[in-house]
């Protein structure tokens, strides 16, 4: 059996960064945390063996500055770095520059991150290998005529994506030939902004469809493996905020013959490490490759637990040498599980952030409940980072059972000071499409659009009861008493001493 590492740096911070600490410290692995200078006080800088300020707020001066990273990970003798997600997670040339220093870069190697990380080469290599793929173009093209005849043929309405990135940006939905030169403008400006590469490509619109991604893990041995399916079709802005598994779309032959394309993507590409494999599937049960995300996902406690199975944990080992411990026969899938993910942002206001003080934070505890979390009362919410807060994960025996209790859980969840989509959730898993399954990622601007809290006359008065004492509370409470402090003796709360 390889050796594990000795010490890991987390380039990242968060709920992530925290995941990332738990399972270092369960492997009796020390863990290094980096911060940015308003992460000063952060709940990762606290549990990490060591901590690292790294750079100013924003994320150009801090969680994305490589050099910085290498050098904090170099300082205090790391074996490996974790990227978590977003930031540099990737970020072939992060990788790359990682290996030079002699680090390990705990995800797929450098190449296999290019392969997937552009569209049009991951979709050019998976077709090469008989997995399905939209109707869509097999290379790039700047010529306007070309593109606008290639529409005609494929016909309307058609997507327009970045080829280098994901998370929405580049995105363009044309319903018509009139639209079509002024999208692609429009997309190319945003995918430059964002990723420093304006190619965009086209592909078929399909409608009403589903979302579903297939987890992965390959070592560096040969094996391979899935984890099964996640349903993320319910999405605001092209982002997912509920995932579950197993997908009620799914039935045996349908999950396997999906899991076994997934196994083929990553194979074709060289990939090791964990990844997703994510996939479109329509109305009539055809699947449709969409893209590979080269790292640990934002939902991957839902597949942790309906397997049984600690996909971090198995991040580090498999980057430090070892051979998966388990075959595809050996895994099953056990029970449902569902996550929401807790932004601060307001619902009722198009989903925009919602930044200030986190006056009261009370979180949901019980049999089957997860919070992957990093937020306390008094914490600053900002505008430098992405505005999850925290995600709320629960298991049960059934789907409705599981959906039952992640209400109850929601309605247990206490965050003051900023506006979260709590009491929207709730609406939704409780709407009677949902409870049936009947989604597709269309499923908030179909039953929700436009969405404003229903409050009843003793509602409304208890919440501007709550309101203004929010509000005393803000006036009277210092932040300095609230934050989380490295000395243990502030930390454990009130104490005294007492002498025979």
């Amino acid at each position: 059996m390889a050796k594990l590492f000795r010490k890991i740096l987390i380039a990242n911070r968060g709920e992530i960064a925290r995941r990332v600490i738990r399972a270092c410290h369960e492997l009796n692995i020390a863990a290094v945390a980096v911060y940015s200078e308003v992460d000063h006080h952060a709940l990762h800088v606290l549990e990490a063996d060591e901590a690292v300020a790294i750079g100013a707020a924003p994320p150009l001066e801090s969680y994305l500055n490589m050099d910085a990273i290498i050098q904090a990970a170099r300082a205090t003798g790391c074996d490996a770095i974790h990227p978590g997600y977003g930031f540099l997670s990737e970020n072939a040339e992060f990788a790359r520059k990682c290996e030079k220093a002699g680090l390990v870069f705990i995800g797929p190697s450098p190449e296999a991150m290019e392969l997937v990380g552009n569209k049009l080469r991951a979709r050019q290599t998976v077709m090469q290998h008989g997995v399905p793929v939209t109707p869509g173009m097999a290379s790039h093209t700047a010529d306007l005529d070309a593109i606008q005849q290639f529409a005609d043929n494929i016909g309307y309405p058609i997507m327009i994506k970045a080829a280098a990135g994901g998370g929405g940006k580049g995105m363009r939905i044309v319903h018509t030939p009139e639209e079509l030169a002024h999208a692609l403008e429009a997309s190319q400006r945003e995918a430059r902004s964002a990723f420093g590469d304006d190619t965009v490509y086209l592909e078929k619109f399909i409608e009403n469809p589903r979302h579903v991604e297939i987890q992965i893990l390959a070592d560096t041995h040969g094996h391979a493996v899935h984890l099964f399916e996640r349903e993320c079709s319910i999405q605001r802005r092209h982002q997912k905020i509920i995932e579950e598994s197993p997908s009620p779309a799914l039935d045996e032959p349908l999950r396997q013959q999906m899991g076994e394309a997934a196994l083929k993507v990553i194979q074709a590409v060289g990939y090791t490490n964990a990844g997703t494999v994510e996939f479109l599937l329509d109305e009539n049960k055809n699947f449709y490759f969409l893209e590979v995300n080269a790292r640990i996902q934002v939902e991957h406690p839902v597949t942790e637990w309906i397997t049984g199975v600690d996909l971090v944990k198995q991040q580090i080992r498999i980057a430090s040498g070892e051979a998966l411990p388990f075959q595809q026969q050996d895994l099953v899938q056990r029970g449902h599980a569902i996550e929401c993910r807790i932004y601060a942002e307001d619902p009722e206001n198009n989903f925009l952030p919602s930044i200030g003080k986190l006056l009261w934070v009370q979180e949901p505890v019980g049999p089957g409940i997860r919070v992957d979390s990093s937020i306390y009362s008094g914490m600053e919410v900002t505008h430098y980072y992405d505005p999850i807060l925290s995600k709320v994960i629960v298991w049960d025996e059934s789907r409705n059972s599981a959906i039952n209790k992640m209400i109850d859980a929601l309605k247990q969840y206490v965050i003051l000071g900023v506006r979260t989509p709590i009491p929207f959730l709730i609406e939704l898993l409780n709407h009677p499409k949902f409870r049936l399954g009947e989604l597709n990622t269309h499923f908030i601007e179909e039953h929700f659009a436009n969405w404003k809290l229903n409050l009843s006359p003793e509602e409304q008065a208890i919440a501007v009861m709550a309101a203004q004492q929010v509000q005393r509370l803000s006036r009277n409470t210092p932040t300095s008493t609230t934050q989380p402090s490295s000395n243990p003796w502030q930390t454990i709360g009130h104490w005294e001493l007492f002498q025979d």
